[in-house]
């Protein structure tokens, strides 16, 4: 099994990259997320996914372990196969996607291209219940992927500060883009608990 790759970025295109490790160019399925963050010709090391199937084995690649293991949970949700999961993935970073299924916000999640709101609504109820048991409560759990040191960690702790619970503050803030700033994210999240 492949656990990374690390090498000069030869190739991409939308959700593939090309990474080539000793003379060797793989080829791996990606996110627009870690596209972004490639650029051709620099070095960079991507944590890898095989995935087998009847007809085919594909190598998918991920800039961080994050983003790889919220691939691999939706692979583990009936009806949910690798394209789908990229989907996801390329339309809300690891930290909305943790906040939309703790919250239960399956329409968020229909945003992706070609998942329809049966299949987002069978994402939130398997890995919701996922995230509570692995991280104790659901207050855990919508906070967990939240980055201390981030406009989204910030906010949230701004808002626990103006008296607002974990989870009411984690609820209003998943039902924002969370890459706006983090007077921009207090003021949204605001509006939508006031």
């Amino acid at each position: 099994m492949i656990y990374s790759l690390k090498g000069e970025v030869v190739h991409t295109e939308q959700q593939l990259v090309v990474i080539e490790c000793a003379g060797v160019g793989y080829a791996c399925r990606t996110t627009d997320n870690t596209i972004a963050r490639l650029k051709k010709g620099e070095t960079a090391k991507l944590y890898t996914y095989m995935h087998f199937s009847q007809d085919n084995v594909e190598l998918f690649g991920f800039y961080d372990n994050m983003e790889l293991s919220c691939f691999k949970m939706l692979l583990k949700v009936s009806g949910v196969g690798p394209k789908a999961a990229l989907s996801i993935l390329s339309g809300m970073d690891t930290n909305s996607f943790a906040l939309a299924v703790a919250s239960g916000d399956h329409k968020s999640i229909t945003k992706a291209k070609g998942v329809g709101s049966k299949t987002a609504q069978k994402i939130v109820i398997e890995l919701k219940d996922k995230l509570a048991k692995d991280m104790g409560d659901m207050s855990a759990a919508k906070t967990a992927f939240v980055p201390k040191n981030t406009a989204l960690g910030d906010a949230l702790t701004a808002l626990m500060m103006l008296g607002f619970s974990e989870s009411e503050a984690a609820d209003a803030l998943s039902q924002l883009d969370t890459s706006l700033p983090v007077e921009q994210l207090v003021k949204g999240a605001l509006k939508k608990l006031g």
